[in-house]
């Protein structure tokens, strides 16, 4: 006999993310909401929030400030911070951390697809606080197809430190603390209602206040 359909409020959220799932995970802990409430979706990086607006994912983990008059983000929940994926035979991969200067003499990546231009400025800067280019030369289409080009030059990727949940052994995350701290938030279509279930978990995982960055006011 089919089990009966669920009601609303047992459904999952249908929650994407951009790469590591940890993210994700960690703003359902902080909700109070266990993972089996949760379906967890990495989104397509070469058009990130086309899976949000054909109503195939409820809610995205998003970072930066997203500019998308059709789409809703949160007050910011928390911030990651900064780093580079290099290969483990690269010049820089031995160091505890590396200055945003260093990682300009390597090759880096253009943005994937469609991701938007704006973002990928956060992400990848043109140039560096001291007016080094950053040579955007590399395009792939994903994380895995990125990897794969670290491994087999000296190219870099300006990334997040939660990337290194999904490197391989070839590969280093090297921490690039002068680089400001990323803001996470989560986002949402506008021209449709969230569903009871989202809205409650929306409401449970937005803080009263923004957070601010470690040592910040």
């Amino acid at each position: 006999m089919p089990e009966p359909p669920r009601s609303p409020a047992d459904r999952p959220i249908r929650f994407g993310y951009p790469s590591s799932p940890r993210t994700a995970r960690e703003i359902l802990a902080a909700a109070g909401w266990g993972e089996d409430r949760a379906v967890l979706a990495p989104y397509d990086l070469t058009d990130p929030f086309s899976a949000l607006r054909r109503d195939e994912l409820d809610v995205l983990v998003v970072k930066f400030g997203i500019q998308e008059p059709d789409l809703v983000t949160s007050e910011v929940l928390h911030f990651e911070s900064r780093a580079v994926v290099v290969g483990a035979r690269h010049p820089l991969a031995g160091r505890d951390a590396v200055s945003i200067e260093e990682v300009a003499a390597y090759d880096a990546f253009d943005r994937p697809g469609d991701f938007p231009a704006y973002l990928w400025d956060e992400l990848v800067p043109h140039r560096t606080p001291q007016g080094r280019p950053i040579r955007r030369r590399h395009r792939v289409d994903d994380i895995a197809e990125m990897m794969a080009v670290v491994v087999q030059s000296d190219a870099v990727h300006l990334s997040v430190a939660s990337l290194a949940d999904l490197a391989p052994p070839a590969i280093r995350v090297v921490p690039v603390p002068d680089l400001p701290p990323v803001p996470v938030r989560l986002a949402w279509y506008r021209h449709r209602e969230l569903p009871g279930h989202v809205a409650e978990f929306v409401a449970a995982a937005v803080p009263a206040q923004p957070a601010a960055p470690a040592g910040g006011a």
